[in-house]
């Protein structure tokens, strides 16, 4: 973490002093983005660069589902479970993509690619069901369609392999 504080100093420099609480979720977004998860040890860099109690960070990265305290799958899938997906067939989607990854929700395939994860809201509700994958949102989703998805992310690595 110690080479992001340069970045943190910048972000700091958009804050009134005594606001440094303000930038534990920014930092703890790059930290993410550096390290791909938020480990302990940032955990302890971040309270004493800011200065802030430790529950305070514990209390942002328990809160945001989309903050990581361990490594995932190089494909995060997340599909969202919250009322108006459900209604709309997210635990059968769920329930697919458990099967066709041979996972269960919050947990990683064997070979490190997939992760999947449940969501309560991506706040996309008129096209529900929905999932993200990496960055990019999977509206109306149907099985057929997170088939063709998994099989392209399938190929896509298979043709990482061979370079």
């Amino acid at each position: 973490m110690k080479h992001l504080i340069p970045e943190f100093e910048k972000m700091k420099e958009r804050f009134p002093a005594g606001f440094e609480s303000s930038l534990v979720l920014p930092c703890l977004h790059r930290i993410q983005a550096d390290r791909g998860f938020v480990a302990d040890e940032d955990i302890d860099g971040l309270v004493a660069y800011l200065g802030v109690p430790r529950v305070q960070v514990e209390e942002v990265l328990s809160y945001y589902t989309m903050l990581r305290r361990e490594g995932i799958g190089r494909h995060h899938l997340q599909v969202c479970r919250n009322i108006a997906c459900s209604m709309r067939g997210a635990e059968g989607v769920i329930e697919h993509a458990c099967k066709r990854l041979g996972v269960k929700p919050g947990e990683t395939t064997a070979d490190g690619k997939f992760t999947l994860s449940t969501v309560e809201c991506l706040g996309s509700c008129g096209t529900a069901p929905v999932m993200m994958v990496n960055d990019a949102y999977h509206e109306n989703l149907t099985l057929e369609e997170l088939d063709r998805l998994i099989e392209g992310l399938v190929v896509e690595e298979r043709a990482g392999e061979k370079r």
